[in-house]
């Protein structure tokens, strides 16, 4: 493979390994931080157990989180000097506030969370635990505003003498029209997230009839609750943010529905066999007129096809191939969708049971294997809104081809990749036995820790 395909593949991977970890810190810390509210508000102690037991695994997940983190932003210079070198001074700046501010607050009340509980009075503890959830979501938010403007630039010029782009709109850039449908769509996963994962936890104490089952039962109505909230709402977003996608960014969602042919009405493809050299659908199982519905909110509407979008394309940007992996866009699309679809039955099938005396032992043990469900749901997600960019980095201003370093070679590019590969397959390693660990231990084990045990 050459330094593209290669460079390419480690930042792919590197990723989505630390994307494992970012959704859960992101919706187990505001989970917390309302089940301690509960604990104040009430005085009850089985939300403190509760808040204990859910803080010790969102600590075992933020630090693993970090390790992948700040390795991955290394490649910008090593791998990608280029597109360092076109886009630096835009994309350092949220990326600068995202570490000086939100994950410095964030770090600091943790420490403050986790060694507060008998040093500080309950709502000063209970603040502390609101600014850890703050600090985590703004770390995202600012995150994703740098991630906005490589899918919809804005709030830039280009230097004319050495053709870099230098931020001309600070304001533009942090409030990009992208990040507004793109960041409620990361938040609300993070929430489902939490919550299926609480709900998997608990639905496994209750399969094993742990006592005191009232803990876990309480625990898994937390967790359902938050989970249906969160899917229900990520629904809602991610059709609002497929709608301005489709405007935005149409290759991106012409990719996504194998769409190459113009269409008015446009049919809903549920399965299609892609052949991208053809540059056609050799079999396909489609609802008529509905992606016209998705886009248009009605049945009647053109849907722009990958042809024409692509014609277009040359004409504004010059020759080339401006088509991403169509296959992968498609089906990474609807495992994400499958994946959420199955997190929100779960979810309402959990609220219903909870109101009988009896959780069925059926639904207690499909829970308690639902935790892979957002995994799926979250990389798939990510891929799909990265390869659907393709061949962009910086969408319409910087092809992926001219934004990696040029004094790479393949021998570089493999050692570092299978370094990374090991590395971070032990973190994954260390992270899944730490979580599978104090998760079977339960609260009670977590209620009886010390601070120093985290």
């Amino acid at each position: 493979m050459d330094v593209l395909t290669l460079s390419r593949w480690q930042f792919a991977i590197t990723t989505v390994y630390h994307f494992f970890f970012v959704p859960l810190t992101l919706g187990i810390s505001v989970l917390i931080a309302l089940v301690e509210t509960q604990y104040v508000r009430t005085g009850d102690e089985k939300y403190k157990q509760l808040a204990k037991f859910w803080g010790k695994l969102f600590l075992i997940n933020f630090a693993i989180g970090v390790a992948t983190g700040l390795v991955q932003e290394f490649q910008f210079g090593m791998n990608w000097s280029e597109y360092s070198r076109f886009m630096g001074d835009i994309f350092g700046a949220p990326l600068a506030i995202e570490a000086l501010l939100a994950f410095y607050m964030e770090s600091t009340f943790i420490g403050v969370w986790v060694f507060g509980w008998e040093k500080l009075s309950k709502k000063a503890h209970l603040a502390a635990a609101w600014l850890v959830a703050l600090g985590s979501n703004l770390s995202a938010l600012w995150i994703l505003i740098a991630n906005s403007f490589m899918q919809e630039p804005v709030g830039y010029k280009i230097d004319p003498e050495t053709g870099r782009a230098l931020m001309a709109n600070f304001f533009e850039v942090a409030t990009n029209p992208n990040v507004r449908v793109q960041w409620p769509h990361v938040f609300f996963a993070g929430m489902t997230t939490a919550g299926i994962f609480v709900a998997s936890v608990a639905a496994y104490h209750l399969y094993r009839r742990t006592s005191p089952e009232s803990l876990y039962r309480t625990a898994l109505r937390w967790g359902v609750v938050y989970a249906l909230i969160g899917s229900l709402m990520v629904t809602l977003v991610g059709h609002v943010q497929g709608q301005y996608l489709t405007h935005s960014q149409p290759m991106k969602m012409a990719a996504a529905e194998a769409l190459w042919e113009t269409e008015d009405p446009a049919d809903f493809l549920l399965f299609a066999i892609v052949d991208e050299d053809a540059q056609q659908n050799t079999a396909e199982i489609k609802i008529p007129r509905f992606l016209s519905f998705l886009v248009h909110n009605k049945f009647s509407g053109e849907v722009r096809g990958i042809k024409d979008i692509q014609a277009e394309y040359e004409q504004k940007y010059g020759p080339g191939d401006y088509i991403p992996p169509v296959a992968l866009t498609f089906w990474s699309f609807r495992i994400m969708v499958t994946a959420g679809l199955l997190m929100l039955l779960l979810a309402f099938l959990g609220v219903l049971y909870l109101r009988k005396p009896e959780i069925p032992r059926w639904y207690l043990a499909a829970m308690g294997w639902s935790f892979i469900l957002p995994y799926i749901a979250n990389s798939f997600g990510w891929i799909m809104a990265e390869v659907g960019r393709q061949p962009w980095i910086v969408y319409g201003l910087l092809l992926t081809k001219d934004a990696v370093s040029p004094n790479l070679g393949p021998g570089h590019l493999w050692f570092s990749l299978i370094g990374y590969i090991v590395v971070y397959g032990l973190l994954i390693i260390a992270d899944v036995y730490l979580l599978v660990r104090y998760a079977h231990a339960g609260a009670e084990e977590a209620e009886s820790s010390t601070a120093m045990a985290y």
